[in-house]
């Protein structure tokens, strides 16, 4: 029954996303769209991070973008490297006014915006307040986390207590790719952005799993960028290590792919067959959420990589482009 529940639902999708598409109305739900507040393009300055496509964007780019590609609702979050090079006395603000900024955005455009909020996660203290803040009074969707902050990864002790509140409320929480301490200027010919963001998104996945979080916060509704990083081209080695490390046997009691299968990733930056054919041989299509990374590619891009990659079916493409992302955010339904 739920399989047949499972299929009508996929298929009312399907027609719901081919009348829309048939009457020129947007449908699409994009999860990985970057905001610039004006206050975090100030801190930009001061710290001198961030580039000219950050620190040019405006709404109006953000809405044109969507028009030319159908997507309804775009869901906005910070880029990298968000508070991290921000000091901690400085980032409660930053993140509360950069919070209000995407909530007022929100309600200045009716339907065509979410938002994951930006908390200070170093900042214990800070963050708890900001996630009660952001969740309660803004009406944020999710909160957004860097996939590292400084040596640390999300796995780490430290951020067990705002673990456990994300955990206690079932958050979404999208999570975006930085460059770690140990790896920001590595090889002079590779921008971070290259390599090194890949690796990062692999490397908090595997912290997640492997410090045992992902059991122990089963409820937490993770969204990982561009495809799981490298995850999916290193899944033998995921999948063996409980088997050569003892300390990861307890951690994944169920095999690493159960862990792997239950959460979410995007599309941004890998709407190619290669990358797609990869995280569909491991992932269930369920899974998998139309992202973009606007300003840094076109939404229409990656519209039109998703079917010239002759990876997914039709209703599949409908899933990941709208249905998806309406059973994790039932809200945007409306």
């Amino acid at each position: 029954m739920l399989g047949l529940a499972g299929a009508a639902a996929l298929a009312t999708t399907g027609a719901a996303r081919r009348a829309a598409a048939a009457d020129g109305a947007p449908f699409r739900i994009d999860v990985h769209h970057h905001l610039s507040p004006p206050t975090y393009i100030a801190a930009s300055n001061v710290g001198n991070f961030g580039d000219s496509l950050m620190k040019n964007w405006m709404p109006s780019k953000s809405i044109e973008d969507m028009d030319k590609a159908g997507v309804a609702v775009s869901m906005l979050s910070v880029t990298t490297p968000a508070l991290n090079t921000i000091p901690e006395g400085q980032a409660r603000a930053l993140a509360r006014e950069s919070n209000e900024y995407a909530a007022k955005l929100i309600a200045d455009h009716p339907g065509r915006f979410g938002s994951f909020a930006m908390v200070p996660l170093r900042d214990t203290e800070g963050a708890l307040k900001e996630i009660t803040y952001a969740l309660d009074m803004l009406k944020a969707d999710g909160i957004g986390l860097m996939t590292s902050y400084g040596d640390k990864w999300l796995g780490d002790p430290s951020f067990i207590p705002v673990m456990e509140e994300l955990n206690r409320r079932k958050a979404v929480v999208y999570t975006h790719p930085t460059a770690a301490n140990c790896c920001v200027n590595l090889v002079p010919t590779q921008q971070p952005v290259m390599i090194e963001f890949g690796t990062d998104t692999t490397r908090t996945i595997a912290d997640i799993l492997f410090s045992g979080n992902a059991r122990r916060f089963p409820d937490i509704k993770w969204i990982f960028s561009h495809a799981g990083g490298t995850m999916p081209f290193l899944i033998e080695r995921f999948v063996r290590n409980p088997m050569l490390d003892p300390r990861a046997k307890d951690t994944v009691p169920d095999g690493t792919l159960a862990e792997l299968k239950r959460f979410y990733y995007d599309t941004a930056q890998v709407s190619n067959k290669g990358s797609l054919s990869a995280l569909a041989a491991i992932i269930p299509a369920s899974q998998i959420l139309f992202g973009t990374d606007f300003p840094y590619r076109k939404s229409l891009d990656h519209v039109e990589g998703l079917r010239k990659a002759g990876v997914f079916s039709d209703d599949q493409i409908a899933a990941i482009e709208r249905g998806n992302a309406l059973k994790l955010l039932p809200r945007l339904a409306s």
